[in-house]
């Protein structure tokens, strides 16, 4: 297996959240509306999602740039993006290193239609649990950043398997927990998440898969 990186998580500790508002705030509802991923989910009120998923200059440039440091991206490398929402850390990516060739694939129409106009040409519609529609090892690097703890089970051994197969390098970020205290703000505060796992389960799962990449966990503290 691969390393355990913290790419991801100190943008993710710049956020408050109020869990415990969250969970009872008619969640069962909230979780039916994220989970369409539409205009709501990104846009809409913050019970949904996002609360407004905007691009802002600047934010996810330490993760592009952490990103082409480990594994030396450079021009004409390509790299797939899993998941990936409105495409802003693709874009980044782009600003960083003109020459990348970058693809992204989400399962939301709305979030492709919302991305930047030099990137939204290299994504698409896709489901990160049906084959992807590449050969064996045709990426430098793949990442999936905040996605695969949204399928089932079943569905996540697919994905990892596909996420291995296509990329030389692979690098992956779910949800996760270590204790019982980020255990109850995950399940607080998760609208889309299916598979919630503790960091051992996680690591168990990526070995019975056959999932050799990087990870990152983030931790609802």
């Amino acid at each position: 297996m691969g390393k355990l990186l913290e790419i991801v998580t100190p943008l993710h500790r710049q956020t408050r959240r109020d869990y415990l508002q969250r969970m009872t705030d008619d969640k069962v509802h909230c979780m039916q509306v994220a989970k369409q991923y539409a205009q709501d989910y990104w846009d809409g009120d913050r019970r949904y999602g996002y609360g407004g998923y905007r691009y802002m200059p600047g934010r996810w440039q330490p993760v592009a740039e952490a990103l082409i440091r480990h594994y030396q991206l450079g021009p004409g490398s390509k790299v797939l993006d899993v998941g990936c929402g409105k495409g802003f850390l693709l874009h980044e990516l782009l600003l960083l290193e003109p020459q990348l060739q970058l693809c992204g694939f989400d399962i939301s129409a709305y979030g492709i239609a919302a991305a930047s106009e030099p990137i939204r040409p290299h994504l698409f519609l896709q489901q990160a649990q049906l084959p992807y529609p590449y050969a064996d090892k045709e990426f430098d690097l793949v990442i999936s950043l905040g996605t695969l703890h949204n399928l089932r089970i079943f569905d996540l051994k697919t994905a990892l398997t596909e996420v291995e197969r296509v990329g030389k390098n692979a690098y992956v970020m779910v949800e996760s927990y270590r204790n019982e205290l980020e255990m109850f703000n995950l399940e607080c505060w998760a609208l889309t998440a299916e598979s919630l796992f503790e960091v051992d389960e996680w690591l168990w799962l990526y070995q019975e898969f056959g999932y050799g990449g990087d990870y990152e966990f983030i931790f609802f503290e």
